[in-house]
C-alpha cells in the first residue's frame, strides 16, 4: 500500500489551474490568502515572490513555488514594483474561456501559471499543512521529474488543444506529488515529526504501509513489529521519533478518516463500517468516532447530508 497515494485519495487532494498570466514590465500583483495551497510556476521570464516578514525570492524560468497554507503574497517584475490587487474572478473567467490574463503593457516577458490545491476538510490526517510555508524548487536543481513536468506545462500552454484545461489540471496534480517526493527526500532531523517524515524511515514506512493495507486488522505493537521484522521497542521508538505519536494513535485517526468518508459517501450500516475499520461492535466504533469527531457517527452522517443538500 502506498501511504501517500492513499492519503491523497481519501483526503481528495486536488489541484486546479486558477489563472494564466502574461506579464509585461513593470508589473506587480498582490494575492490574498486562499483556502488550501497556492502554486506558481514560471514558463518564461522572471519574477519576485514577496511575503510579509520574509526576504523576497527570485523566480526564474522553470521554477516552481508552493505556498502550503495559501498565505497572502505578491508577485512582481522588480523588487520595488507597485503591487495591485489580483482579480481572482477575472482570472478564473479568462482561464475558463481559454484566454490569458494580461498584466502590464507592452511586450510580454514573463508567463506564469497559477494554481491552487484543496482537500477535504473533514479528513483529519494532514498533508498540505505539513509542508514548509514556502517550498521553492529551482529549475535544474536535480529534480528531473519536476523539470520535465514544467516543460510539459509550457508546451501545453504554448499550443492549447482539445481538453487543455484537463491536461493542465492533471499535470498540476502530478507536480504536487513530485514536490512532496522532493521534500521528503531532503527532510532533516530538525523537521517536526509527522507521518510524511515517517515515510523517510524504511521501518516506519513499512509499518504505515501495513496499517493502510489492512486497517480492519486488530493490529498491536507486537503484530506490527513482527510484520516489519523489528523488535517492539525498536518500532515504538522509531515510530514516535518520526511520526510524533504511537502506531495505535496513528491507526485510530486513519480509521476515523476512512469511517467519515464511508458515512458520507455510502449507505452502509454502521455495523458494516465498524468492521471495515477494525471494530468488532457498533458500540465500540460509535464511542471511538464520537471521541474523534465530537459527534456520534449516525448524527455525523445526517448532518453532512443535510449540509450537502442545502448547498446550491
Amino acid at each position: 500500500m502506498d501511504v501517500l497515494a492513499e492519503v491523497i485519495r481519501v483526503a481528495q487532494v486536488r489541484g486546479a489551474v486558477a489563472a494564466r498570466l502574461d506579464a509585461a514590465e513593470p508589473w506587480g500583483l498582490q494575492l490574498d490568502r486562499v483556502p488550501g495551497a497556492a502554486f506558481h510556476t514560471l514558463t518564461s521570464g522572471t519574477a519576485w515572490l514577496h511575503q510579509p516578514g520574509i526576504p523576497p525570492v527570485h523566480l526564474a524560468p522553470g521554477d516552481v513555488v508552493l505556498l502550503a497554507t495559501g498565505a497572502e503574497h505578491g508577485l512582481s517584475s522588480t523588487l520595488d514594483a507597485d503591487l495591485v490587487p489580483f482579480d481572482h474572478v477575472a482570472a478564473e473567467q479568462a482561464f475558463e474561456t481559454g484566454n490569458v490574463m494580461r498584466v502590464g503593457h507592452g511586450d510580454v516577458q514573463t508567463r506564469v501559471l497559477c494554481a491552487s490545491y484543496r482537500h477535504d476538510p473533514g479528513i483529519a490526517t494532514p498533508l498540505l499543512t505539513l509542508l514548509p510555508e514556502v517550498l521553492h524548487i529551482a529549475a535544474g536543481s536535480g529534480h528531473r521529474g519536476i523539470d520535465d513536468t514544467v516543460r510539459l506545462l509550457a508546451v501545453e500552454l504554448s499550443d492549447p488543444q482539445l481538453a487543455t484545461p484537463t491536461v493542465l489540471n492533471r499535470l498540476v496534480d502530478i507536480l504536487l506529488i513530485q514536490l512532496i517526493r522532493s521534500w521528503v527526500s531532503s527532510i532533516s532531523r530538525e523537521v517536526e515529526p509527522s507521518w510524511l517524515k515517517g515515510l523517510g524511515d524504511p521501518v516506519v514506512a513499512a509499518a504505515m504501509n501495513a496499517m493502510h493495507a489492512r486497517p480492519e486488522r486488530a493490529w498491536t505493537i507486537e503484530s506490527l513489529a513482527g510484520e516489519v521484522a523489528v523488535s517492539r521497542a525498536t518500532l515504538a521508538r522509531r515510530f514516535a521519533a518520526s511520526v510524533g505519536e504511537s502506531p495505535g494513535a496513528y491507526l485510530t485517526r486513519w480509521r476515523m478518516d476512512l469511517a467519515a468518508r464511508a458515512l458520507r459517501d455510502t449507505d452502509h450500516p454502521l455495523e458494516v463500517i465498524a468492521r471495515s475499520v477494525g471494530y468488532t461492535s457498533e458500540y465500540a466504533f460509535s464511542r471511538a468516532f464520537s471521541r474523534a469527531r465530537s459527534v456520534p457517527p449516525g448524527r455525523y452522517r445526517r448532518q453532512w447530508r443535510q449540509q450537502t443538500s442545502a448547498t446550491p
